[in-house]
């Protein structure tokens, strides 16, 4: 079966892309200004416009890998390889490998130095969604894909990972509430993504889908939107500056330093592949530590709330401790 032609969707979608920006900036002027600042918003267009730079460069390059490895490589010849039910299961294959990627975007510090960017806005909007990465060529994050190409055609790969990242576009917004149970059930929906840039310590590294939010669930990484907190956004330690150079290298300048004068291989070995905030001598904070310390605070609460007097007719009820519910503890009596 010839190969169809399939087009550069994401392309095709950018003009799109703008004028959602600008419905959504017509709404934030309308109802909350706070949503968008002008610098932010420069910041993100300009790092978005340098990602398509960047990946118009190394495109060819990635893409005669993957027909190399499809060639010579692939272990299924599949049976009318261009059906449609393929782009499907190509879709959900490479959703899942982009859930790996993400999560690991995030967990090694080499591949965080590219994510990061995406991460560095402390506003949440769709301009948000264009904040992307210059360095992705050089992070290898393309090799979660790889497997792909062992199977289906590279066209077939990279366009549904276009259809991946358009869909990706809608969900960086607070205009939009929760969707209907169902689909927020299977779906990855912007209350769920809004989890995912927050900082807070409940809700750090979590939500790393990109289409179908299934993979959270399963895996336990999964936290909801709570209406009780709301999301605070950004990166644990934020940038304090539009310097757009800065925000896209910024985490590389600081992997060479660390690598630089770190005492040992191990350790500098260490401050590439550990998580965020690694360091040898313990000085610094990851997201493990961040959350240890609120759960700390957290249990440290709960149990003052707990034994908290209530007031009462009764000497006995006012001296009982409370159970998480307000209601008194009794103590049987032998």
């Amino acid at each position: 079966m010839t190969a169809p032609h399939l087009p550069d969707i994401v392309s095709l979608a950018v003009p799109g892309f703008v004028l959602l920006v600008l419905a959504e900036m017509l709404v934030a002027w309308a109802k909350d200004k706070s949503r968008y600042e002008p610098k932010d918003t420069l910041t993100s267009l300009a790092l978005g416009t340098g990602s398509t730079v960047a990946g118009a460069i190394t495109a060819g390059l990635i893409y005669a890998m993957a027909s190399w490895l499809y060639s010579h490589f692939r272990i299924v010849d599949l049976p009318n390889p261009w059906a449609w039910y393929w782009f499907v299961l190509c879709f959900v294959i490479d959703d899942f490998a982009y859930y790996l990627f993400h999560r690991s975007a995030h967990r090694v510090r080499w591949f965080w130095a590219s994510h990061v960017i995406h991460h560095s806005s402390q506003h949440y909007n769709l301009s948000t969604a264009l904040r992307q990465t210059w360095t992705g060529f050089i992070s290898i994050g393309f090799i979660f894909r790889l497997p792909l190409f062992l199977v289906f055609p590279p066209a077939m790969v990279l366009f549904v990972g276009g259809v991946n990242l358009i869909y990706q576009f809608w969900i960086h917004t607070e205009v939009i509430g929760r969707m209907p149970r169902w689909f927020e059930a299977v779906m990855n929906t912007p209350s769920h993504h809004r989890v995912h840039h927050a900082t807070n310590p409940r809700y750090l590294d979590k939500n790393y889908a990109g289409v179908f939010i299934v993979w959270d669930r399963w895996l336990g990484t999964f936290e909801p939107e709570r209406d009780d907190e709301a999301p605070r956004y950004g990166i644990v330690k934020n940038l304090g500056s539009f310097n757009l150079v800065w925000a896209a290298f910024h985490e590389w300048v600081g992997i060479a330093k660390d690598v630089w004068s770190a005492p040992g291989i191990k350790a500098k070995w260490n401050y590439i592949a550990q998580p965020p905030g690694w360091s040898h001598d313990g000085s610094r904070e990851t997201s493990e530590t961040i959350k240890a310390r609120w759960e700390q605070r957290e249990r440290e609460r709960e149990k003052a709330e707990w034994t908290k007097p209530i007031s009462s007719s009764s000497g006995e009820d006012r001296a009982a401790p409370r159970r998480p519910d307000g209601s008194a503890r009794t103590v049987a009596t032998p």
